[in-house]
């Protein structure tokens, strides 16, 4: 396992955690794509090295490269590409709305954990 990847691997999910904690919806895209790359990178750093292709009946059983991780990847990778999608509806249909793209405090929440420490104070 290369060291450069898994420096690459930490930095990518160190910046897209980072992203996503902001409040701009922009931001937060930025930061879960990051984060689908980090996956696929750690996949495929995990099936280890390079080996043949696994084709049925034509290499043996110990040089064959794992098709696991390739298929995992392509999976995180279309996960993340809908996702991706997801938050670009979602940050267009904020834009249209407010004007901005800030994610706003949601009211009803603050309600209900204003509600739950009165009712601690009240004990």
């Amino acid at each position: 396992m290369s060291i450069s990847l898994l420096l690459a691997i930490g930095g990518l999910t160190t910046v897209g955690i980072y992203l996503i904690t902001a409040r701009s919806l922009s931001r937060i895209i930025l930061g879960f794509s990051l984060l689908g790359h980090a996956a696929v990178l750690a996949l495929l750093t995990a099936g280890g090295p390079a080996g043949e292709a696994p084709l049925a009946n034509q290499n043996d059983a110990e040089t064959i490269a794992n098709p696991l991780p390739q298929a995992l990847a392509l999976t995180a990778i279309v996960i993340s590409f809908g996702l991706t999608l997801y938050l670009l509806a979602l940050a267009r249909r904020q834009q249209a709305l407010t004007g901005d793209d800030l994610v706003e405090d949601d009211l009803e929440d603050l309600r209900i954990a204003t509600l739950a420490a009165n009712e601690e104070d009240d004990e």
